[in-house]
């Protein structure tokens, strides 16, 4: 079995509504689907994440091809090192690991395709039936919150997440509002994307742990190192490092510096979703937990993490997800996800999804008229001008 080709695509998938941080404020997911095809017939499916230049990314699949073709795609390892080594795409790290995560996924679908197999089962099989997911609050005012919170305790979500970091009498006020509306037993978990110096996070996180907080995201930037920890050490809430995992050594000396209680990531960090898996467990030897990170990713995306959330022996609940978010997405049938927090066992091989031609060209048709959605907004950027 040897690769014959490898095509990449660029696709625009819009939200509902913009998702809104003190980092990004976007109306959708720009991705690159990637398509490899075997000598003998057998197609899998990746998701390359376009990060803050989806050209740049789709750019480095044109490059990585050539490493691919003609190979056994179960020798992925082997093709990733030579991609890094002598492709010199480890000066490039990020950009590597947001490409190669596509290519990835698509050789792994592959295999498991040319086993019969689920793709779980090459990930050792099956820890738990399903997996959990969170419901993602829309920053807004206390009414539209409320609004939300009965939306997601209707669909019988128990975990839910807000972006804090902007104006802290914004959050408060936020906070209070999700909190009130749903009652004492649901898990509120908060995301500050770095944004607080360690007294903001300390003072913000006494004031905000009244509402009885499941672990707060990221309250501190990411460097150095010892802040993190120093944070862990001094709150009373519970902590989750996101911002900083953002290749294999990075994440490893995170986790085994335990800056943090749960480690918030994604194989496209990581490059690769054996690297992902790795360093779970290298968490769960840890005694910490991981919780699975979203950029914005589609349905393919989404289907390759499943498969692995399956097999982990550390898992939070309320993992993370934005398809409920998605207005459309690039398969034949909606994520299990789209309308609740419960994914099950997925059947068939592979990845376990089929993707629709017809809704790829018209995302990539989308992407053509729009560009790409880009993390920001022209009036994020307006400063006065020195002169």
């Amino acid at each position: 079995m040897k690769v014959v080709s490898a095509e990449s695509t660029i696709v625009n998938v819009p939200y509902r509504r913009r998702e809104v941080s003190s980092v990004v404020a976007r109306d959708g997911v720009t991705d690159v689907l990637v398509k490899v095809t075997t000598d003998d017939g057998l197609v899998g499916w990746g998701e390359a994440c376009s990060g803050a230049d989806v050209v740049s990314v789709r750019q480095a699949l044109t490059a990585m091809t050539l490493f691919v073709l003609g190979r056994n795609p179960w020798n992925r390892e082997a093709m990733q090192a030579e991609v890094f080594h002598h492709g010199l795409w480890q000066h490039r790290a990020m950009t590597g690991n947001y490409a190669w995560a596509g290519i990835d996924m698509a050789l792994w679908d592959i295999c498991a395709k040319a086993s019969g197999q689920p793709l779980y089962r090459l990930f050792g099989g099956l820890r738990r039936q399903q997996v959990n997911y969170f419901y993602y609050l829309a920053r807004g005012s206390a009414e539209d919150l409320q609004t939300q919170c009965m939306a997601g305790l209707a669909a019988g979500y128990t975990d839910y997440y807000i972006k804090v970091g902007l104006d802290f009498a914004d959050d408060l006020a936020m906070v209070a509002a999700v909190r009130e509306a749903l009652g004492s037993a649901p898990r509120l978990r908060l995301d500050a994307n770095g944004s607080w110096s360690m007294p903001q996070a300390l003072k913000s996180m006494a004031i905000l742990a009244e509402f009885d907080i499941d672990f707060v995201e990221q309250p501190v930037r990411e460097h150095p190192l010892a802040q993190m920890a120093e944070f862990r050490a001094r709150s009373t809430v519970s902590v989750a490092a996101n911002e900083g995992l953002w290749s294999e050594a990075d994440a490893y000396a995170r986790i085994t510096g335990r800056v943090a209680d749960v480690y918030c990531f994604s194989p496209y960090w990581v490059g690769s979703l054996a690297a992902f898996h790795r360093l779970c467990h290298v968490a769960h030897w840890q005694g910490l937990q991981v919780c699975k990170h979203t950029h914005g990713e589609l349905g393919i995306a989404a289907a390759a993490c499943h498969h692995l959330l399956l097999t982990l022996p550390n898992l939070v609940t309320g993992n993370q997800q934005t398809a409920q978010h998605m207005a459309s997405d690039i398969l034949t049938d909606p994520l299990p996800i789209a309308d609740g927090p419960v994914w099950g066992v997925p059947s068939g091989v592979g990845l376990g999804i089929e993707v629709s031609e017809d809704a790829v060209a018209e995302a990539h048709a989308r992407y053509q008229a729009e560009g790409q959605y880009l993390p920001y907004q022209a009036e994020m950027l307006g400063r006065e001008e020195l002169g």
